[in-house]
């Protein structure tokens, strides 16, 4: 078996969650941008939507001032556990993490001035339940700004992917990459319909990307970030014998990819959408 697909994990594992990045590789390029597009203003209260390890609930606690109540909700509870801990040693005092899930938001209407959300809307299970919570806890003219990774997010990977699949004649397993892709980064205009639907008014959408450069494709799937959050992902799509063989072809085309290139870069397209709660 190759070593990284006998990989394996868990979410509740304290010692794995006390070595991820104080600011993490994958949410930082996105959450910088969505910094930036906050409107800065005393005495709020803000949510912050899949705060994950405290990024960037903490940052937009602390740039807030203690005037204002910050929130985080996630149902990841390790992760709660070290914002709890990080807030305690930076003695931050308007910081509240709440284990909840998006789709049922545990406040009352129209509690919120601003809402924010990095690459976290997108992982959600009902989107337009979530979109519609939103509005709910919101008040009339509060700011909803998130950011969202694109469809054509690492497109350089899943372009050699779709080829393997397709030469081994795994046709099925192709609609099941695109299901995959589909389920957790949506066209921009769905996204667009979607806010307008729940009842909010878009102020401005930005596009940005960045990317992630490995040396081969055996680096990047020995990558941590890889191996981590998006390997489980991919593996899903093939039947447990059919594994192998198709990671080791892949591999062996991004290694003759980068031969020629250089490196392997994936690409990741982004946008920040900021709204208004009409």
């Amino acid at each position: 078996m190759i070593d990284y697909l006998n990989h394996s994990f868990s979410e509740d594992d304290p010692e794995l969650v006390s070595v991820i990045d104080e600011l993490p590789l994958w949410s930082a390029p996105f959450g910088l941008k969505l910094l930036d597009t906050i409107h800065l203003r005393p005495k709020i209260n803000a949510l912050d939507i899949g705060c994950g390890l405290g990024f960037p609930l903490i940052e937009v606690a602390q740039r807030l001032g203690k005037s204002s109540q910050v929130f985080g909700i996630d149902p990841w509870e390790r992760a709660l556990e070290r914002i709890i801990l990080k807030i305690r040693k930076y003695n931050i005092k308007n910081v509240t993490p709440v284990k909840s899930v998006a789709e049922s938001l545990p406040f009352h209407n129209n509690f919120f001035d601003l809402i924010v959300s990095n690459n976290g809307i997108n992982n959600v299970q009902d989107i337009e339940q979530t979109l519609s919570e939103c509005y709910r806890v919101s008040k009339p003219g509060a700011q909803f700004t998130f950011t969202v990774n694109s469809e054509e997010t690492m497109a350089e990977f899943y372009n050699i992917f779709k080829e393997t699949l397709i030469d081994n004649n795994l046709q099925g397993e192709v609609k099941k990459m695109q299901d995959q892709i589909y389920s957790k980064r949506k066209p921009l205009n769905e996204t667009k319909s979607l806010l307008n639907n729940a009842g909010f008014r878009i102020n401005s959408i930005l596009e940005d990307r960045f990317q992630i450069r490995f040396i081969d494709g055996s680096t990047l799937f020995n990558h941590s970030l890889i191996k981590y959050w998006f390997l489980t992902g991919w593996s899903d799509i093939l039947d447990p014998h059919k594994l192998e063989p198709i990671f080791e072809q892949v591999e062996n085309r991004l290694n003759s990819i980068a031969k020629v290139e250089g490196e392997i870069a994936l690409t990741i397209p982004y946008v920040v959408i900021d709204c208004r709660r009409k």
